[in-house]
């Protein structure tokens, strides 16, 4: 398959590698004057989850060819569309004008309605996933990263187009990935979309994600902020899934306990946390974008949310 990757960003790249790996072409669209910037390889330190639950250390110059403009009648089978949440708009303008006949998928979060989200971009050709992975750039070339063996896509009966669905979940599983369907991918979004927003909301208080996991105490309350959240997920239209409703609502202390093990206990997922806190790759403005939105739509909405609107001054766009 030939895939194109918009940006060269750590999603698209630690996927590209393994993508690449497994024997399809692999390219990146820039900016112009991206591709000088950037140069023409990457030095990856990677954690690869696909086949041991605490990852292959993998560490190479990865050689990769960047593009800085792409033709209408272009001959790339996908697009792969993964970017931080607040340049989603920009991007998607981007892709809708160059997307051919590319298969479009989108790994991104989404929390704003499926069709508001994919406005400017082809219906038919679209495909919802997202990944299990993170990290961040280290200066303009080293990769710290990692990633898990599932990947989540929606299920092929909410799929677009069934040929489109079948070959995105070949790629994968050709190239090691498991791929978890989701009936209701949008419901999968929102979900966690409000875990990412409690979690932000907390680290942002306490400094910093990694100020946040010192104690299972200090995570607590961010539990306690995703269960307030939990009646948006009706309010937009979707229901809660049994599981996400029996978490938040266990005893806040206990699930914060397993929460903490998870990411201080020697896992992929805490390696992968502290590298992309680590590298601050991401800035605490971004991670403000979810406690962000999801508190102006229970407004729009006329939900109150006592616990997100306190933390407001930490999250609040600033003048």
């Amino acid at each position: 398959m030939k895939i194109l990757l918009f940006g060269r960003g750590v999603m698209a790249t630690q996927y590209g590698w393994a993508l690449e790996k497994a024997g399809n072409e692999v390219e990146f669209y820039v900016r112009p004057g991206r591709a000088a910037h950037y140069g023409d390889y990457v030095d990856l330190d990677l954690l690869d989850g696909r086949k041991h639950r605490k990852g292959i250390p993998v560490r190479e110059r990865w050689f990769i060819t960047m593009r800085e403009e792409i033709s209408p009648d272009h001959d790339y089978d996908l697009i792969f569309l993964s970017v931080n949440h607040e340049q989603f708009e920009e991007a998607s303008k981007i892709v809708g004008e160059r997307a051919g006949n590319a298969t479009i998928l989108i790994f991104n979060n989404v929390w704003d309605d499926q069709g508001t989200v994919a406005a400017r971009l082809p219906k038919d050709q679209i495909l919802w996933g997202f990944p299990g992975g993170g990290g961040g750039f280290r200066g303009k070339n080293k990769l710290e990263a990692g990633f898990l063996k599932s990947i989540y896509l929606e299920s092929a009966a909410t799929a677009s187009s069934g040929e489109r669905h079948q070959s995105v979940v070949d790629l994968f599983q050709q190239a090691g990935f498991s791929v978890s369907l989701q009936k209701d991918m949008y419901a999968w979004y929102l979900e966690h979309f409000i875990l990412n927003a409690g979690m932000a909301a907390q680290a942002l208080k306490m400094g910093s994600y990694q100020n946040m996991y010192q104690s299972p105490q200090y995570v607590k309350p961010a539990l306690l902020l995703m269960r307030e959240m939990l009646p948006m997920i009706e309010a937009k239209g979707r229901k809660a899934s049994f599981g996400m409703r029996l978490m938040l609502h266990l005893p806040a202390s206990l699930v914060g306990y397993g929460v903490y093990k998870l990411i201080t206990g020697g896992t992929l997922a805490g390696a992968i946390m502290e590298r992309m806190e680590d590298t601050a790759y991401i800035p605490h403005e971004s991670f403000a974008f979810f406690p962000r939105d999801v508190l102006a739509d229970a407004r729009r909405l006329g939900i109150d949310l006592p616990r997100l609107t306190a933390l407001e001054p930490y999250f609040r766009m600033k003048d």
